[in-house]
């Protein structure tokens, strides 16, 4: 069944609490730096109400949710955007309150923040939340948006743990399953700033079928239709296709050895990119930036 809403996934800009940050001081967030690069207001754009929708964040991935709720809130405020809750939901049983399944059902736009994606699909996964969040992305002109944490649980299967620079040695890489609004793809954030390239080519060498796409910070794509995906924001995403490869020693070696991998195709996404799941097309959209962090769109070619 073709999605009525819109899925957006942000690489992210801050990653706060997540279990690669658990040494960094938290007290002093950075600003949502995708706000500024116009993330956001494309989502307000592409919502059916606009500045009228009824958004709710929920800081679930966040080991300090209140400290990024309020940012959330500041951020939209700043977008003329008013009626923005914050759903700080920590156990399952905080997933299945009326008062929560009410407020879900009644928003435009959820948004899904970074932190831990296990956490967040720990205690999401299976619930009344999520079980209304899927059927009114399928029914309804309704967006889910995830940054981080949350556009990394987007998809069917998730990564959840494992190092950069040691990626591409067997069994580092940890998948389980996400939240699942998007098939047939694994999503990794953080992506260029942190150097994940090695954890997305071992996902996709162990399933050939699933796309990965790595989101840089302050890049996102926009999803509709369940498979088109357009880049937005200002910085890149990576995609990694694995249905050419010839052959991989992932199956033969021991863990803990290195991995080979002959034939993996690669794609970079730009602002105006899009990508077809179904077709497997890249369409590249030559721009150029101008007052505001407004892009011009000058010429498309395929």
């Amino acid at each position: 069944m073709v999605p009525k809403g819109k899925l957006v996934i942000i690489g992210g800009a801050v990653d706060l609490g997540s279990y690669l940050s658990y040494n960094e001081d938290i007290s002093h967030p950075h600003y949502i730096k995708f706000f500024e690069r116009g993330i956001l207001k494309r989502m307000i754009t592409e919502s059916a109400k606009g500045e009228d929708s009824i958004v709710e964040v929920i800081t679930t991935a966040s080991k300090i949710p209140e400290i990024v709720g309020k940012e959330y809130i500041k951020s939209f405020n700043q977008l003329q955007v008013n009626n923005v809750g914050v759903l700080d939901i920590s156990s399952r049983e905080g997933a299945n309150t009326q008062d929560t399944i009410d407020r879900i059902k009644k928003a435009d736009i959820v948004m899904l923040t970074g932190g831990d994606q296990l956490r967040l699909s720990a205690i999401l996964g299976g619930t009344e939340l999520h079980r209304i969040l899927k059927r009114r992305y399928i029914e309804d002109e309704f967006m889910i948006a995830g940054t981080s944490a949350g556009a990394a649980a987007a998809s069917t299967n998730m990564i959840y743990r494992g190092s950069s620079s040691e990626a591409l040695l067997k069994g580092e890489v940890q998948i389980t399953g996400g939240l699942g609004f998007i098939d047939n793809v694994i999503i990794d954030t953080h992506f260029v700033q942190r150097g994940r390239i090695g954890r997305l080519f071992y996902a996709v060498a162990s399933n050939p079928g699933m796309l990965g796409v790595g989101l840089g910070e302050d890049a996102g794509l926009l999803i509709t239709d369940g498979v088109c995906m357009e880049a937005i924001g200002a910085g890149l995403t990576i995609l990694v296709d694995g249905r050419y490869i010839n052959e991989t020693s992932i199956y033969d070696v021991e863990i803990g050895s290195p991995v080979s991998i002959d034939n993996l195709k690669v794609h970079v996404m730009s602002i105006y990119d899009k990508y077809d799941l179904q077709k497997h097309n890249l369409i590249i959209n030559k721009a150029i930036q101008i007052e505001d962090d407004v892009y011009l769109k000058i010429k498309d070619y395929d």
